[in-house]
């Protein structure tokens, strides 16, 4: 099938070759010039595929173009960008034939420049995120560009010379874009045409007849390949007449092809010993501080990545050209790469964590910046630095003419592909010369702000090296503005890569510093010289510990500090220990004479009276170049068993996995008491696990309260007990543990774990708790619940968007719309609200209720509730029915049902008395006439129990009648003396006998007088208003104080028939008693 498909490809391009060659026939008609068609024209070369080709070639064939041949040249190449798999590219190949049999010279100068080598030396100076879309985009392009240019040398259109192909172009091509690019960011470019061309351009065999994939070790793929039977990895080619490419050119592409997948193969090992290498480093660094840092971490990512796609690209190019990859080193354990033995692994964890507590650096990264100096003979010719072909100094290099030879030079001295990327080309220099070149190059040293961009730059100056050039560089890097002071670390480890071949380049510039010192020492009382001091410091620290600088001339530094100890020598001392105190003091050759420094500096400190500033500046001195050892953290110990629970909820639970974890968590231990304690744990801290993912976990209590319903009861008892502690603690470092707790308490509503009589509990409980008497006012300080403090508002509101949409209907509907009301009563009691916790409260209520109306003010809300409360009183018969402030919202929402089960629980109780009265009567006539011998055997309850029921029956409405009574004082807060002023409070209490007065005469008078509460400014406003006994408000007020009379008579008298049937039960045991002692007889004498 491969073979008829190639046929096929030969015969459509030997015919546009012919068609190529052929002339160009004019229409009979003449060309037509109408710019709407020109315009239609350009429209469709922008977007053109093989279903639009034939309408594209009838119109270029017929149109006149000669006017907007740039604009359908520019269309035409976005269009090609577009094409993705060979039919478009064909259908490019044949409107760019067409075209270019009119006008030659329009289209394929642009074509040829798409293919145009990446400038990398404006790539270095970008970053690496815009850099890599950049070479994403121009893979693309070329990509396109690539396969249209291949096809045109195929059929004709590129020639190397008269009756030959272009192969020889397509290879240039093709080895521009593949050298100078240490990224192999054009990698993809070569495995794409290998595998379209590999059989026209290369000779090589389908991949179908191709054998498996070998593996050999680096650096002997020739020999490999030799070994390998070259038949089986080229096309067998029964006439070379028949072929589109010469046989030369086929050899030339496919031995290019092999030099540069082994350069791969050497980048891919490579990649994988850094790789290696840095797993290494964050081994050691995780055993030493129990995790590993963010900034180590995206490094590793980040290489990982690089060397993914080096092995991606790596491995296809061995498939398509039948190469064997190379031998990639693995680890044979890991306790070699972190120095343990399998005799004493602890004594070997111990020994490095000892290592790192007195190394001189402070991390692994800082350790790489100062030590890991590259070497320039790697990178640039020895001649360049000085040396002979053995390595050795060449005397009398310095000459005057060294520039000119060094320019001469450069073309004789290949250099690696890194050094020519950022180098000025050949033609740059010759038109330059050295001064303008290092004139540049000192230019760009101020942008150098990286490791890689500063390292070029050493090689870049390397290859300008002369004497004027070192003096020049000494001269720019000593007057380094006193505001860029982040470019000293730069700039130091270049002067370090460049004092092991040029040592006057580090020895004078450390003799300007030393100068320079001097003659700040002279002038240590100006303060204007602040900055130039701070800089002259810290290229001293930086120097130092780069080794430039020598350590008699930093501990003399110290030793001038030490016997001047000044306000403006304070500050050096304490920058300079910052710097490199810490390198000086774990330094073995420095280490003895630091120390001794460290302490005369430190006895200096204590003989002087120094400001806080300069106390507060030498002490985090001290602290930073000598600080304490502190240990490795101790992870803590997890039975294997909470490790997998850990494992399964905080990372494998997601929407998908849901049902996996669910079966995982089945197959549990469930009747071990152990693992539903771990199991337990987890679920009883939503907080611990993804905010997203915790509807996922209610959704699994749900499952597992199918089958494990007391695991429910514990996790839900715990939820509600911590958001009690919440409340009773408020501490601002659990609040976020708060919203993840109450966001949990909701989805457990959601799926049917909790009732709503629970979560209308919470949104009372929020709203009161800790508020006298239940009830929040404005400026009324709560130290659970400030005015300032929002974070409950927040809490109501995430419930309320969890649960809210479920309360629409019925009695739900109404418990919501009251606890809503009263809600916006709380947010007047707090202060001003931040703009977020108002967008919150509209956004909630907007999306519960969109057509409530807010309250404007206080007054409107208070009335309001007032109102709530009074509807509901009359449809209770009480005011509230729970002894809890929490419970309020509820029985303000279901009256009519609480009156019905209040008066079924009556109804009950008299029903138990009776029977227990009748079966007491029917027990004690059975008593009196039958002696009974044995136990009689009853069905259902015994007088004793009945007894004990209706005893506790008694005691437990006892207590709630007492709760009622509270709680009527809270309901009725409105109007009650309970919300007048303390002062005014404690008068009223205090003259009782003029209030029963009034009270007296008011009824005389057929009115009632209620008192007013109002606020004018600060300050509370009281107003006695006589109300006529026929209004709505005095009726009410009576009607409420006689059903309290009537609840008072009931509950005495209940009380009054439990004392008498203690009596009863009494005189019973009494008789029970007096029956089961046997009867005394005396007979008279």
């Amino acid at each position: 099938m491969k073979e008829n498909d190639e046929k096929a490809r030969r015969a459509r391009r030997l015919e546009m070759q012919t068609l190529v060659s052929g002339p160009v026939a004019a229409p009979a008609k003449g060309y037509d010039s109408s710019m709407k068609r020109h315009t239609a024209l350009k429209t469709r070369l922008r977007t053109f595929g093989p279903e639009s080709v034939d309408s594209i070639l009838k119109d270029i064939g017929g149109l006149s173009l000669e006017k907007y041949i740039t604009e359908l040249t520019d269309g035409f190449l976005e269009g090609l960008n577009k094409c993705k798999n060979e039919k478009d590219i064909w259908s490019a190949v044949q409107i760019f034939c067409t075209i270019h049999r009119r006008f030659p010279d329009a289209l394929l100068p642009l074509v040829q420049d798409q293919l145009t080598p990446a400038n990398r030396a404006k790539d270095a100076s970008t970053n690496t995120q815009a850099r890599d879309k950049e070479d994403a985009e121009r893979v693309t392009r070329q990509k396109a560009a690539l396969r249209l240019c291949a096809e045109l040398a195929l059929v004709g259109v590129i020639q190397d010379a008269p009756g030959r192909s272009g192969g020889e172009w397509i290879i240039k091509s093709v080895k521009g874009l593949l050298s100078g690019d240490p990224t192999l960011s054009s990698l993809p470019i070569l495995v794409m045409f290998i595998k379209v061309y590999g059989r026209t351009y290369l000779g090589l065999a389908s991949a179908a007849s191709k054998g498996g994939r070998m593996t050999v070790e680096s650096g002997s793929l020739a020999e490999a390949v030799s070994r390998e039977d070259g038949e089986s990895r080229l096309a067998s080619i029964a006439d070379e007449n028949e072929e589109l490419v010469e046989k030369e050119i086929r050899e030339r592409f496919r031995r290019m092809c092999e030099g540069y997948y082994e350069k791969v193969g050497q980048k891919l090992v490579i990649e994988h010993n850094r790789l290696r290498e840095q797993d290494r480093r964050n081994h050691e660094a995780y055993i030493r501080s129990g995790e590993i840092f963010e900034d180590r971490q995206k490094a590793y990512e980040k290489m990982t990545q690089a060397y993914e796609k080096v092995l991606t690209g790596c491995q296809t190019l061995s498939e398509l050209l039948s190469l064997p990859m190379p031998h990639l080193p693995t680890d044979e354990s890991r306790t070699e790469s972190i120095g343990l033995s399998t005799g004493g692994a602890g004594s070997g964890a111990m020994s490095d964590e000892v290592q790192y507590a007195t190394s001189k650096w402070e991390d692994e990264e800082e350790r790489r910046f100062y030590e890991d100096i590259q070497d320039l003979k790697d990178f640039v010719p020895k001649g360049f630095l000085g040396l002979d072909d053995k390595g050795e100094p060449i005397a009398q290099m310095d000459t005057k003419d060294e520039p000119e030879a060094v320019t001469a030079d450069e073309t004789a001295h290949p250099t690696s592909p890194t050094a020519r990327s950022l180098t000025p080309d050949a033609g740059q220099a010759a038109m330059q010369g050295p001064s303008q070149m290092l004139t540049a190059l000192l230019a760009r040293l101020p942008d150098a702000t990286n490791r890689a961009m500063i390292d070029q730059a050493a090689v870049d100056f390397a290859m300008l090296n002369s004497k004027a050039a070192r003096k020049r560089l000494i001269k720019f890097l000593s007057g380094v503005p006193k505001n860029r002071t982040d470019l000293l670390p730069h700039y130091g480890r270049l002067v370090a890569t460049l004092n092991s071949y040029m040592p006057d380049v580090g020895k004078e510039l450390v003799a300007s510093l030393e100068e320079e010192f001097r003659y700040l020492q002279r002038k240590k009382n100006i303060n204007e010289l602040s900055e130039t001091r701070t800089r002259n410091m810290l290229y001293f620290a930086i120097l130092t510990k780069f080794s430039v600088v020598p350590s008699h001339v930093i501990l003399h530094i110290f030793k001038v500090f030490l016997e001047d100890f000044s306000t403006s020598n304070i500050e050096c001392t304490a920058l300079l220990l910052e710097g490199c105190g810490r390198f000086l003091l774990r330094n073995p050759e420095t280490k003895e004479r630091m120390s001794s420094m460290v302490e005369a500096l430190k006895r200096k400190q204590g003989a002087q009276h120094l400001d806080s500033r300069h106390q507060l500046l030498l002490e985090n001195a001290f602290y930073q170049c000598n600080p304490p050892e502190r240990g490795p953290r101790e992870e803590k110990q997890r039975a294997p068993l909470e490790l997998f629970v850990r494992h399964i909820m905080f990372d494998m639970l997601s929407r998908k996995t849901i049902d996996k974890v669910l079966r995982l968590l089945r197959r549990l231990a469930w009747e071990d008491t152990e693992t539903v304690a771990v199991v337990r744990r987890i679920f009883a801290k939503p907080w611990k696990i993804k905010y997203s993912n915790i509807s996922l976990m209610a959704m699994l209590v749900y499952d597992l309260q199918r089958h494990y319903s007391s695991f429910t009861i514990d996790i839900v008892d715990q939820i509600l007990e911590d958001v009690r502690l919440g409340m009773e603690q408020n501490l601002y470092k659990r609040n976020q543990r708060r919203v993840a707790t109450i966001k949990y308490l909701g989805e457990l509503y959601i799926y049917r774990v909790v009732s709503n009589n629970l979560i209308f509990d919470i949104l009372w409980s929020l709203v009161t708790f800790g508020h006298p008497e239940g009830r929040p006012l404005p400026g009324q300080n709560s130290p659970l619940d400030m005015p300032d403090d929002f974070f409950r508002v927040r809490l109501i509101c995430i419930l309320l968007d969890t649960v809210g949409m479920c309360f629409d209907r019925g009695s739900h509907k109404r418990k919501l719309d009251n606890f809503i009301t009263f809600f916006q009563l709380y947010i007047f009691c707090k202060d001003r609200l931040p703009m977020d916790v108002e967008f919150m409260i509209i956004d909630t209520l907007e999306a519960l209720r969109p057509k409530l109306v807010l309250f404007k003010t206080l007054e409107d809300a208070a009335s309001a509730v007032d109102e709530m409360f009074s509807a509901v009183a009359p449809t209770n018969g009480q005011v509230l029915d729970d002894g809890d402030e929490s419970d309020a919202g509820d029985d303000a929402g279901s009256g009519a049902e609480d009156e019905s089960g209040d008066e079924e629980d009556e109804e009950e109780e008299e029903e138990d008395d009776a029977e227990s009265d009748q079966e007491s009567d029917v027990g004690s006539g059975i008593e009196e006439e039958v002696v009974p011998l044995h136990a009689h055997e009853h069905v259902g309850p015994t007088e004793e129990e009945d007894a004990d029921f209706a005893k506790e029956l008694a005691k437990l409405l006892s207590d709630t009648s007492d709760a009622r009574k509270v709680d009527k004082k809270t309901a009725m807060a409105m109007w009650d003396s309970s919300v007048l002023p303390a002062g005014m409070r404690r008068k009223k209490q205090g003259e009782d006998d003029e209030e029963a007065e009034a009270q007296a005469e008011m009824e005389r008078t057929d009115v009632m007088k209620f008192t007013l509460l109002s606020r004018k400014g600060n300050k509370q406003q009281m107003k006695h208003l006589p109300i006529p006994s026929s209004s709505s408000l005095a009726v009410h007020v009576r009607s409420a104080q006689a059903q309290d009379k009537v609840e008072q008579q009931h509950l005495k008298q209940l009380v009054l028939d439990y004392e008498h049937r203690e009596e009863i039960e009494e005189m019973k045991a009494m008789e029970a008693t007096a029956r089961a002692k046997p009867v005394k007889i005396r007979l008279a004498g």
